[in-house]
Order: structure tokens, then C-alpha cells, then sequence
């Protein structure tokens, strides 16, 4: 088997040194460094870059630089999602985003899993695992999200939190490990709060 074929069958195989996804990273990584160049009133030139780096992006998705990828062509980014400054997507095994996402500053999704031993590790073997967003989640900034996590839809995620599990729908969840504070509830709605403060 090819690296490719062990990579795509969800076996470990070698991500840093095999010529083929070493070149596919490189193409990402020109892509991504003239996004990241781009002055604010180059919106056409941005648009034109994101699409070439992410094939699987909506149309009106904004994403802010500096932005970084692995790959890109791993990543699905649905419509009206809003990535702040200083996102990276390893996206070594899919990465979903769903509808309307609110994503913080300085925030990572990292799908890659590195053996435990160092000889193993610095031979370039890795493993990944995919990770997903329903619709409508918010992350807040410097946000962590490890291999093979789903946070449900509508779920707000506080900022600072390291996700190594799968987060249900319509809850916060906080903290490092991240875990579920409490549903959300009409009662978080700023009508509810206006109409109760009078």
C-alpha cells in the first residue's frame, strides 16, 4: 500500500516524509502564506485564494487571516461560518464545520495522533481522526479541539478549552478538559434578560 492508500484506510502511515503528501502540504502551505499576504481591501484575491486552498468551503464563509491548513481539501466549511484571526485546521482526516459557525481568535483542530514512543514518533508515522461541528456552534477564542471530536449543534464552547471528547447539542461546556456546564435555554436569550431587568 501507498502512504495515500494507508492514510485514507485509517491506518497509521508516514505523514512526514512520503514525497507525495509532502508536496500536497507544500501546495497548501503557498496558498495559505498569499492569503495570509493579503492586504484587507483584496477581497476577490482572498476569495480566489480560500477556494483554491478549500475546495469544500461554502460561499459566504469569512475567514480572517492568518489562516493555516495541512491540506485544505480535507476540510468542509459551511454556509455563513465566520473564522476569526489565527485559525489552524490539521486536517489530516476530515474536518466539518456545519452552517453558520462562530469561531474565536487562536483557535486549533487537530486531527493527527503521534505514536507514544519517540522512535516510533520520529519515524513520521501518524494516525488521525476526524472531527466535526454541528450547525451553528460557537467557539470562543484560543479554543483546542482534539482527533476524533463532534460537538453538536448550537453548542457554545468557552474559551480556553481543551475538547479531547464528543460534546452533546445545545449545552456550554468549559474548561481543560472541556466538559458540559449546563443546557442552553430561553432563558439565555438577551429579550429574556432585557424584558427582566426593567
Amino acid at each position: 500500500m501507498t502512504e495515500r492508500e494507508k492514510w485514507e484506510a485509517g491506518l497509521w502511515y508516514d505523514a512526514n516524509f512520503d514525497p507525495e503528501l509532502c508536496a500536497e502540504r507544500e501546495k497548501a502551505e503557498e496558498l495559505y502564506t498569499e492569503f495570509n499576504q493579503t492586504r484587507p481591501s483584496e477581497k476577490a484575491k482572498r476569495a480566489e485564494l480560500l477556494h483554491k486552498l478549500l475546495p469544500g468551503m461554502a460561499e459566504d464563509v469569512v475567514i480572517l487571516p492568518h489562516f493555516y491548513t495541512d491540506y485544505g481539501s480535507n476540510c468542509s466549511i459551511g454556509a455563513g461560518t465566520y473564522i476569526n484571526h489565527g485559525a489552524y485546521l490539521m486536517d489530516c482526516a476530515k474536518i466539518t464545520l456545519g452552517e453558520h459557525c462562530f469561531i474565536g481568535l487562536n483557535w486549533g483542530m487537530y486531527t493527527a495522533i503521534h505514536p507514544m514512543l519517540p522512535q516510533e514518533r520520529n519515524s513520521g508515522l501518524e494516525l488521525c481522526k476526524p472531527i466535526t461541528l454541528g450547525d451553528n456552534v460557537w467557539l470562543g477564542g484560543n479554543v483546542t479541539i482534539l482527533p476524533g471530536v463532534t460537538i453538536g449543534e448550537g453548542t457554545v464552547i468557552g474559551a480556553g478549552s481543551v475538547v479531547a471528547r464528543d460534546i452533546p447539542a445545545g449545552v456550554v461546556a468549559v474548561g481543560n478538559p472541556c466538559k458540559v456546564l449546563r443546557k442552553i435555554t430561553e432563558k439565555d436569550s438577551i429579550q429574556y434578560k432585557i424584558q427582566y431587568k426593567k
